[in-house]
């Protein structure tokens, strides 16, 4: 399974790598991929005119994306258009951040799963 991961590097400048969350056969259930230490989850809704400009991440999470559709601009310039059914590992915790807008004037709805502070990689 691909997701987008957004972090920051020494410069502070944020950037978008994409990386595969292996998944295994589970048998009758499916694939599963291995588990991973979370926090908290967290449900939101955001209007179809939302923009944030430059921000940080609050702390390191998934963002899965339910409802409507995101544009996130890293430092940098390069931009990205995100829809219902992708997931964000999002880690600019420090750094210029990255700025974020809807782009097809819908509510958005999502959830964040908060990796907090463990050290946990997913590359």
């Amino acid at each position: 399974m691909i997701i987008t991961r957004l972090y920051n590097d020494e410069k502070g400048e944020s950037h978008f790598t994409d990386i595969e969350v292996e998944i295994f056969d589970s048998g009758n259930i499916g694939k599963l991929s291995e588990k991973f230490p979370v926090n908290e989850i967290i449900f939101r809704e955001t209007s179809g005119d939302y923009y944030y400009d430059f921000h940080n991440a609050p702390q390191r999470q998934f963002i899965i994306l339910l409802e409507g559709e995101i544009q996130i601009e890293t430092s940098l310039g390069e931009v990205r258009n995100f829809k219902a059914g992708e997931v964000l590992l999002v880690e600019d915790t420090e750094g210029k951040g990255h700025k974020t807008k809807s782009v097809d004037g819908k509510l958005r709805r999502s959830i964040f799963v908060t990796l907090g502070d463990n050290d946990v990689k997913i590359e």
